[in-house]
């Protein structure tokens, strides 16, 4: 397709389509890779134990696996930046698609703001005097760098992020895994699985129902994944590398979860695993090998520098997701006209200012009770991209439908969804699984409450405004 062309009286402007394969696989890890496994993770073994945190992420796993395959076969042949609250639209109906646009802008700026947060905490490993929010404030500031130049500038900017996290991750799991065989050639067997097995309440320390509350909060980890889905809209021959793209990155985005997930347990104790310290951190720090017995030297350092890194690349995907879904309203004439407006780079500069000023809202809440509302916000980000997926899912099965009804031949599909409908069954059964189970938490009942609102919200909203901005 060709690139970007602005009318001079800027009454016609398309995005730049200038994301190429590389630029989408590393989008994709970006946006996974952040605050839910580099932070998150302590938090849930915390409160599932070993055993259940590995259950609760292999759950995970399964309902990523269903989204993406159907996101695939829906970006693939409609490659547009609106994605899920276009499809939607399309496919629900029209107040559904302005609910779903509403919401996932709703998960990315608490998501950026959460990951602002979370850099702030961990640069009080090198700088204990300095308050968190002057670490906030320069986070942000550099993510809206990242944003408001060119989309290129983004791709490359989050490409070189998402390599480095990439890179640590498996370096992590390289040096994990021998630690793990050290560990296994000199204390046996029984040490390698000693934090699985508690003598109050065996394997599962908390109780089952523990479990089954964390799989909500594990799902924050696997968030960001199905951003691709919004990036394929500024990427060059997106039916061709969208398909390549979803193959690519789900299998590997589930071995390194699962496997840091695996190696955390083995060397951290349950009762040391805490939202405010990074486990890899910690991991670092207790792992022994020939000629490390002490730990790895500077390793937690470095390892503390590539989290800092992951954590902006997850804010940064943020940010942009965020503005694409206001750019999305307004291109379907459901928001104001101004937001769908791009500078001369090609950037939705005004949808871009709107969800910055939202995402800042993490200022204040790292200044009052911190810890408890990360908790909540986690949880509020859990839900939305819960209904967001469960829109995926049952999107792709009603597109199939008239596809086929239409006379559309399957081997014409660029991608083509495995399975279907069991596919999408699986999926939507795993994420009522973790919404209920969620719900018996206390602290993520509250974040769940507070998303019902906000989605009855934005359908009373659209019902009031839906002929307002058609005519801009």
């Amino acid at each position: 397709m060709e690139n970007k062309k602005i009318d001079i009286d800027n009454k016609k402007e398309h995005l730049v389509r200038d994301i190429k394969l590389r630029h989408l696989l590393m989008i994709a890890f970006g946006g996974a890779i952040g605050t839910g496994l580099f932070v998150g993770t302590g938090g849930n073994i915390h409160q599932a134990g070993p055993l259940g945190t590995l259950i609760a992420y292999a759950v995970g796993s399964i309902v990523i696996y269903s989204i993406m395959l159907s996101l695939g076969e829906l970006a693939s042949y409609f490659p547009n930046t609106g994605s899920f609250g276009d499809y939607s639209y399309r496919f629900i109906g029209h107040a559904t698609g302005y609910m779903i646009f509403w919401l996932y802008w709703l998960g990315w700026v608490i998501t950026a703001g959460v990951e602002y947060i979370a850099v702030g905490f961990l640069m009080q490993y090198w700088f204990p005097d300095i308050p968190i929010y002057w670490w906030v404030i320069a986070c942000a500031f550099l993510v809206f760098l990242l944003n408001s130049f060119s989309v290129k500038i983004f791709a490359e900017g989050e490409f070189l992020l998402s390599f480095i996290k990439t890179a640590a991750v498996i370096i992590f799991l390289i040096i994990g895994f021998i630690a793990i065989a050290y560990h296994f050639y000199i204390e046996g067997f029984e040490a390698i699985f000693k934090n699985f097995y508690f003598e109050k309440g065996g394997l599962f320390p908390n109780g089952i129902f523990a479990v089954f509350g964390t799989i909500l909060a594990v799902m924050f980890a696997f968030t960001g994944t199905e951003i691709i889905g919004v990036a394929v809209g500024e990427t060059k021959n997106p039916k061709q590398v969208m398909p390549k793209a979803i193959k690519a990155t789900l299998l590997r985005l589930i071995v390194f979860f699962l496997g840091s997930v695996f190696i955390i347990s083995v060397f951290l104790p349950m009762n040391d695993s805490t939202i405010t310290q990074s486990p890899f951190v910690s991991v670092l720090e207790r792992i022994k090998l020939p000629f490390f017995e002490n730990g790895i030297p500077y390793a937690a350092s470095i390892m503390n520098f590539i989290i800092v890194s992951a954590l902006i690349s997850t804010a940064n995907s943020g940010l942009y997701g965020a503005s694409r879904m206001i750019y999305g309203l307004s291109e379907k004439k459901m928001y104001f006209a101004l937001f769908s407006k791009l500078n001369k780079k090609g950037t939705p500069i005004y949808a871009l200012y709107f969800s910055m000023v939202f995402s800042l809202v993490a200022l204040f809440t790292s200044i009052y009770a911190p810890s408890k509302v990360i908790e909540t916000l986690i949880s509020v980000i859990s839900f939305t991209v819960v209904i967001v997926w469960v829109s995926i899912l049952i999107s792709q099965y009603i597109f199939r439908k008239h596809y086929l009804k239409d006379g559309g031949k399957l081997q014409d599909l660029p991608y083509k969804t495995p399975f279907t409908p069991l596919t999408q069954i699986i999926g939507i059964l795993g994420c009522l699984i973790g919404v209920v189970g969620a719900y018996f938490d206390p602290e993520q009942r509250l974040g769940i409450w507070a998303t019902i609102v906000y989605i009855l919200l934005c359908y009373i909203i659209y019902f009031l405004t839906k002929d307002k901005f058609k005519k801009n």
